[in-house]
């Protein structure tokens, strides 16, 4: 049983698609921000607050590492993964765009509670099978991301060895590996289909989204 992660390490612009449809220049180096462990919800749990606007759904793939990682390698890094899974990185976008506005940090935005929400770990047995996966989520019925892991600018075990340079990874520890194009608000009511395509083994995830005040 991996301990409960001490945080979810977050990159930003990891698909040329996906920043481009929000006219975001491609960065030099990966955009990371944390989101805290009390941001965590897991499928089908995916419950929305209603009462700042909009809340777009950013579906990633997410990798867990077993091990303390501190300033290693890609190598290193690659070897320390063991699990890994989908995940909804909830934005409130919004409030982000008022924020980044005013030159202000969007946590608010990003690390709500519930604003990461897992589906069921999986045991991988390469890195690299999990970075040539294909995954896409559905809304009602209707097809609104797809993401292919070989179009990552920075790939998984090099994103990992980047993030240990500034952040110590604890054991438990997730990382969410960006998302494709297609974002775009949730609704009230909507039923969420996930599914992910992992070497020869097909994966699905259903949750009707709720909400809050």
């Amino acid at each position: 049983m991996m301990p409960r992660p001490s945080k979810i390490v977050c990159v930003g612009r990891n698909y040329a698609a996906h920043a481009a449809e929000l006219n975001n220049p491609i960065p030099s180096e990966p955009l990371l921000f944390i989101k805290p462990a009390s941001s965590l919800a897991y499928f089908p749990e995916v419950i929305i607050p209603t009462q700042w606007g909009e809340c777009h759904h950013e579906l990633e793939i997410a990798v867990q590492v077993n091990r303390r990682l501190q300033r290693v390698d890609a190598t290193t890094a690659a070897a320390a993964v063991a699990q890994a899974t989908l995940a909804l990185d909830l934005t409130l976008r919004d409030v982000q765009s008022q924020l980044k506005q005013q030159g202000y940090p969007w946590e608010r935005a990003k690390a709500f509670d519930g604003a990461c929400v897992l589906a069921p770990w999986v045991t991988v047995t390469t890195l690299d099978e999990v970075q040539q996966s294909r995954f896409q989520l559905s809304c009602d019925g209707v097809l609104r991301q797809q993401g292919d892991g070989r179009q990552m600018l920075t790939p998984i075990a090099a994103l990992i060895a980047e993030i240990s340079q500034v952040f110590t990874l604890e054991p438990g520890d997730v990382v969410l590996t960006g998302t494709p194009a297609g974002v775009g608000p949730l609704q009230v009511g909507e039923q969420l289909c996930c599914e992910w395509q992992l070497g020869e083994a097909s994966y699905q995830w259903q949750a009707k989204v709720t909400g809050h005040d």
